[in-house]
């Protein structure tokens, strides 16, 4: 058996431009930007030591990126596989990219941003090419649709829900991923949940996170954040185009926050204005 690596996914945002404004997502105000093929390049030798699982997700879609394929190749080669959260809308354009590609492991699809994009696609147009590909990847790839905006802007849930029923009859099944409609097609219904904000109040109690035990973030530039909730880079913790990643983690704010997620008090400000942190509790990661 191989020995377990100190990360069970590092989440990679390969861009931060995104062709969707959704309510649910608190945006960037950070340069807009994208990794070149040599940064992917020099950081995933950086990165194998650590984990053998790729997110690319953080801010932006990364199916905008315009060498999503040479990526996905890039991290074959180095043994990674991937997975990627999209909002869907490009699935039908780079379907064979995606289905070709033997490091692509798994893909989230967020169905919720339909409602919270106010997209110019419409509905029929949007949803049936997010299922047109999990037909095709069914038995290949693990797809994922996820509705996690109960509380929010829900309304068009019902719609989706009975539209997901005609492309994969039932019947279903609960599993502890989530709700199995075909061969490794899966959908994941949750609550919305807010963004970790400086300007936010804090957070009662005690926060616990798996931030720096079982996931960190790298941003497009190189920065290091603890978790993949830091879309701003609040909590820049080094860069991994400039540092090796042990320097980055053996720094004393690294080790300070992952003493203070252990104890349930981190020191950081954004942790204790974190919406999510209170799905930690229930055992959820996103």
């Amino acid at each position: 058996m191989r020995p377990m690596k100190p990360f069970r996914k590092i989440y990679v945002e390969i861009s931060n431009r995104c062709n969707l404004r959704c309510s649910f997502c608190p945006g960037t105000a950070r340069p807009l930007g994208a990794m070149t093929e040599g940064d992917f390049a020099r950081l995933l030798p950086k990165l194998r030591p650590y984990t053998d699982f790729l997110y690319f997700h953080l801010m932006g879609e990364p199916l905008c990126h315009p060498q999503l394929g040479r990526f996905l190749e890039l991290a074959g080669e180095a043994g990674f596989r991937v997975i990627l959260t999209t909002n869907g809308t490009l699935l039908p354009r780079l379907r064979e990219v995606l289905l070709g590609a033997p490091a692509l492991h798994k893909v989230n699809v967020s169905l919720q941003a339909f409602e919270g994009s106010g997209m110019a696609m419409d509905f029929d147009t949007y949803l049936g090419g997010c299922f047109a590909f999990g037909k095709a990847a069914a038995g290949k790839k693990i797809v994922c649709y996820r509705l996690w905006n109960r509380g929010g802007l829900d309304s068009c849930n019902p719609a989706i829900l009975r539209a997901l029923e005609q492309a994969f009859p039932q019947p279903w099944v609960q599993e502890r991923r989530g709700i199995r409609l075909q061969d490794r097609v899966y959908l994941e219904l949750g609550e919305k949940f807010d963004w970790p904000d400086l300007s936010a109040p804090q957070t009662a109690g005690e926060i616990h996170c798996y931030g720096l035990k079982d996931q960190l973030g790298i941003l497009w530039d190189g920065t290091v954040v603890p978790c993949c909730l830091d879309h701003e880079g609040d909590i820049p913790l080094g860069n991994v185009f400039h540092q090796e990643l042990s320097e980055i983690l053996g720094s004393p704010r690294a080790e300070a926050l992952k003493k203070g997620f252990r104890t349930g008090n981190p020191p950081e400000p954004l942790c204790r204005r974190c919406g999510y942190a209170t799905r930690f509790s229930a055992g959820s990661a996103r």
